[in-house]
């Protein structure tokens, strides 16, 4: 059932090319809102086509928070995350306005509704050596170092995820404890508490959701994703710089350096972009409960 009287937040999740910036710019026109990214690939000061950033137009409709602000040289975790949308949940506010906050990235909101363990920092020589070892091993090797040390924390993740799988390693060598232990000493604390939240999951029919997939690829390819690119690629970023696994770079760089064609990295981007999409969707049935209302789209 719509909210019919005035939400003082408004949180829109869904997969990729689900429409939810269509919706948020509509609810933020209707409510006096303010746009707030929780997409963890749009932080970034580049890519504003290949990640679908609101473009400058869109951004002079209403005011945009969290967007491009990020260093691309360095990781941009959950926690610096929270942390940003604290001050910027307290500018929208001032300001007047509601904060309308999208995106697809399902922990950015888990966080925010849920709080973050608090953990002692990580000495830097442990994190760079993990780090290193990320890109000099991979993350299989990581995660099999990771489950002698916190099986529990191992069996969680996926042999795939290394940012997870080093962040639990950081944690479990620095201070001997597993990243769970301190999770389950968390104390639960919202930035939302004593809020009226309107929460929204865009769920599109798969078959309709890989028709826009597709049909944005092309239109990314057509608006300059791959000048963006080629102007990363100038930047001479560390190997494991976050930024440079936002889908559709490798395979647009690979194109760039004559490895194969561009129908060739188009096709292959689109089959990625739908990979992520489930795992997004599967991802938000199972951890947003039922506070959360559904909306096909």
């Amino acid at each position: 059932m719509p909210v019919v009287s005035r939400p003082d937040a408004i949180l829109i999740a869904g997969p990729t090319a689900s429409g939810k910036s269509h919706l948020a710019l509509d609810l933020a026109d209707r409510w006096n809102g303010a746009i707030v990214n929780a997409d963890s690939m749009q932080v970034y000061p580049v890519l504003r086509v290949l990640t679908a950033r609101p473009d400058d137009s869109v951004e002079a409709l209403l005011p945009h928070h969290l967007y491009g602000h990020a260093d691309l040289r360095h990781p941009y975790s959950v926690a610096q995350w929270l942390a940003d949308v604290r001050l910027a949940l307290a500018r929208v506010r001032k300001s007047g306005r509601i904060p309308v906050i999208v995106g697809g990235t399902g922990l950015y909101f888990q966080t925010l509704e849920r709080g973050l363990a608090e953990v002692p920092d990580i000495p830097r020589a442990v994190r760079d050596e993990v780090r290193r070892s990320l890109i000099d091993d991979g993350s299989v090797q990581l995660h099999e170092q990771l489950r002698r040390l916190d099986p529990q924390g191992a069996a969680a993740l996926r042999a795939s995820d290394g940012q997870r799988i080093a962040r639990a390693l950081e944690v479990v060598t620095a201070t001997g404890r597993p990243l769970s232990a301190f999770k389950a000493q968390q104390t639960v604390t919202s930035l939302l508490d004593g809020m009226q939240v309107d929460r929204i999951i865009l769920e599109p029919e798969r078959s309709l959701l890989h028709q826009r997939i597709n049909l944005r690829t092309e239109q990314m390819i057509d608006a300059g994703a791959e000048d963006e690119v080629r102007a990363l690629l100038t930047l001479d970023l560390p190997s494991d710089a976050t930024v440079l696994k936002a889908i559709g770079v490798s395979q647009l760089a690979s194109c760039i350096h004559g490895e194969f064609s561009l129908n060739h990295a188009l096709e292959k981007i689109k089959t990625l972009t739908r990979q992520y999409a489930k795992r997004q969707s599967t991802w938000f049935r199972g951890q947003l409960d039922s506070q959360w209302r559904r909306i096909l789209s």
